[in-house]
């Protein structure tokens, strides 16, 4: 319970709208009509025709000036509350009485006399006795089934909402702990061989078969790795149990005095409506870019997108049935004509349309055919949901029960990501970034005067009319010596008539550890922000041609090999890189104190032969592989083998490349492996 305060502190610094009746939720900032023996009173006669009241078009009507004036309504209240709340204290009792004898509106007008005072006018015990509706025209003691009908309604429910507000809870801070639980175990000093086969065993594989980045089911759906579908299945039986479980009746009950089944449902219905809301806020914490876990934890940002997907479909899924249901059961009742005319009723339909339109609309082969129109739309309709889902709540329970602090922390938590958005843009301002053509197939895109590292969003607001338009680019480099590089030591395949070729060149000062040649090695340093991009239809293929172009740069997105203690601690340092993959294992690479080496398959020779000359790499070990194919089970078995202490493997490339990496990685840690080994897969998701 302790966890389930400190979230009511966080749920009170983000609800910025004033209920009468309090902050946060009900059991968790609001009281569900406490004490409930003094409001089963009032709403046992709240029906009731007083001399006060009017007619209009047939239709009786008590407005609240009636209710706080009428000496019959005050005093047959006051009087069943002085019989049927007995035990609790006259201050709490005078306290309900100015709040709530008009009604339960945020201004209403005071009752005209205190509880006390009308209690006092009570002339000797009453004789009449209320107990249905009609006339209210003298003092009457009203009848105990009545009451208590009112008072079993009122607690059933206020016990039903205080439990799902605490399961709703119970999700929020599973997606919150679980993340930051199992980032902390990576302190617990474990045999460095265990850890090792356990990740191989049990963390990094597929769920199934052998493909974790390489799309599957028509190119649907990526498999989640074992580690990720445990948590993926956690959330889903999570999510079912606590969907099921501790339904209370209510009987009688003034809801639905003759119906049960309706009753059942009804509660059926809220709670998957809830429990829908309750999933929404790490809906948008996992998709942002921004995530405050991805700095509290060493979790990747695929492994959070991944997570965002599902939890997605498991809120739609709940808002589906929650609307359904509803549906089911004023069709039933034959309300629903009446019903379906009421704002909150189709505020509630856009927010499950969207919901039920963003899952088909967001799948792989949308997404990178055509991924402009995908974000646009993206944000477009998850605004329409969180609206939806706003109005669906104000317009049926105004600000009372706190049901929109769900919708409202999804608001704080999408404007503290764009908010940062901002300001990591505003960081460097308008920049004018180099284009360099290296082939047909790759161009480099260097900005002078900026650092960054990881993963960076480029807008090329002169390109499109879409300016805020921005796509993602691993940081190869920051720093540039300005004089002329030394080569590496280069072993390099090439691929000639069905033949290998092979070649080798030294420098005379490869034994630098600095990564410069001797000559040079006192001269300055440019600071400027290297990317290498593949040229491909979109906004790449309008770079064709030009020599340099306005950007913003928003940067500070860290990668999985920055993030990962592996790369930093291991002695040998492993790349396989395919095509402009290098881009993602080259900044580890570069600041690694031990054995580096890069294994990398390439499309053209006129990349590497930028890259060479671009950037110092005299230090380190690398093998390109030009227009054929490396044996990535050759590789790992001879490092692995071969390697000093622990080791780590970087791989960044095509989603086959890092499949095939990983199968052929745990497979050998697996079996006979005598020193520990980790496997680092740098891939961007979105």
């Amino acid at each position: 319970m302790r966890c389930l305060a400190i979230v009511q502190f966080a749920i009170l610094a983000v609800s910025g709208v004033q209920a009468k009746r309090g902050y946060g939720f009900v059991g968790y900032g609001i009281q569900y009509e406490k004490p409930s023996c003094a409001f089963a009173c009032r709403e046992a006669i709240s029906g009731a025709t007083l001399s006060c009241s009017t007619t209009t078009n047939m239709d009786i009507i008590t407005d609240m000036e009636c209710y706080t004036t009428n000496d019959v309504f005050l005093q047959t209240l006051a009087l069943c509350v002085s019989t049927r709340c007995s035990s609790t204290p006259v201050w709490s009792l005078e306290r309900y009485w100015e709040g709530n004898v008009a009604g339960s509106a945020d201004v209403q007008p005071d009752p005209k006399e205190t509880y006390q005072q009308s209690l006092a006018k009570i002339n000797g015990i009453p004789t009449a006795e209320y107990s249905e509706t009609g006339w209210l025209n003298e003092t009457s003691i009203v009848a105990y089934e009545l009451w208590f009908a009112n008072y079993n309604t009122d607690v059933a429910f206020e016990e039903q909402e205080s439990q799902q507000v605490k399961y709703g809870l119970v999700i929020l801070l599973s997606g919150f702990i679980i993340p930051i639980g199992f980032s902390l175990l990576r302190f617990f000093p474990f045999p460095c061989l265990w850890r090792s086969k356990f990740y191989a065993l049990v963390i990094d594989p597929p769920v199934v078969g052998t493909k974790r980045n390489t799309p599957v089911f028509f190119n649907l759906l990526l498999v989640p790795s074992r580690g990720q579908a445990g948590l993926i299945l956690y959330f889903i039986v999570l999510n079912t149990v606590l969907s099921a479980v501790n339904y209370n009746d209510a009987n009688p009950n003034t809801w639905y005095p003759s119906d049960q089944w309706r009753w059942m449902i009804m509660l059926v219905s809220d709670r998957l409506g809830l429990l829908s809301f309750a999933n929404l806020p790490l809906v948008f914490l996992y998709g942002g870019r921004n995530n405050i876990l991805l700095w509290l934890t060493n979790w990747s940002h695929s492994t959070f997108l991944l997570l965002h997907r599902w939890i997605a479909a498991i809120a739609t899924l709940q808002a589906i049935l929650h609307s359904l249901i509803y549906l089911h059961a004023y069709v039933r009742a034959g309300t629903h004509a009446s019903e379906s005319r009421e704002p909150y009723w189709y505020w509630g339909i856009v927010a499950t349309l969207g919901l039920f339109i963003l899952f088909p609309s967001s799948v792989i082969p949308i997404r990178t055919r055509f991924y402009e129109i995908f974000l646009a739309w993206h944000v477009i309709i998850s605004i329409l949901v969180v609206a939806g889902c706003y109005w669906h709540i104000v317009f049926k329970f105004s600000h009372e029960w706190g049901y929109e602090t769900w919708i409202i922390m999804c608001m704080a938590i999408w404007t503290f990501d764009r908010v940062f958005r901002f300001l990591r843009l505003a960081r460097f301002g308008v920049r004018i970034a180099t284009i360099t053509t290296i082939d047909n197939d790759y161009m480099r895109i260097t900005i002078p005067d900026v650092s960054s590292s990881g993963h960076a969003y480029i807008y090329f607001p002169t390109l499109t009319w879409r300016v805020w338009e921005n796509h993602p680019f691993s940081v190869a480099c920051s720093i540039l010596p300005t004089a002329k590089r030394a080569r590496p030591r280069t072993l390099t395949v090439t691929e000639n008539n069905d033949e290998k070729q092979y070649g080798q060149s030294a420098s005379p000062d490869a034994s630098r550890s600095d990564g410069f040649s001797a000559d040079i090695a006192s001269e300055a340093a440019q600071v400027s922000s290297t990317f290498y991009v593949r040229l491909q239809r979109g906004i790449t293929s309008r770079l064709q041609g030009k020599i340099s172009v306005p950007v913003l740069l928003e940067t500070g997105y860290s990668s999985e090999s920055l993030v990962s203690e592996s790369v930093n601690t291991s002695p040998t340092l492993i790349a396989i890189a395919g095509g402009v993959g290098f881009t993602g294992v080259l900044p580890s690479l570069l600041a690694h104190t031990g054995r580096v080496k890069l294994y990398w398959g390439c499309r053209t020779e006129s990349l590497v032969n930028d890259v060479q000359r671009t950037f110092a790499l005299s230090r380190i070990e690398m093998e390109t592989f030009i227009g054929t194919r490396m044996n990535i089970r050759e590789i790992l078995e001879t490092e692995i083998d071969d390697g000093i202490g622990d080791v780590c493997v970087i791989v960044c490339g095509p989603a086959s490349m890092a499949d095939e990496t990983r199968t052929v990685f745990n497979s050998i840690v697996k079996y006979g492996c005598k020193i520990s080994a980790r496997l680092v897969v740098e891939s961007f998701s979105w």
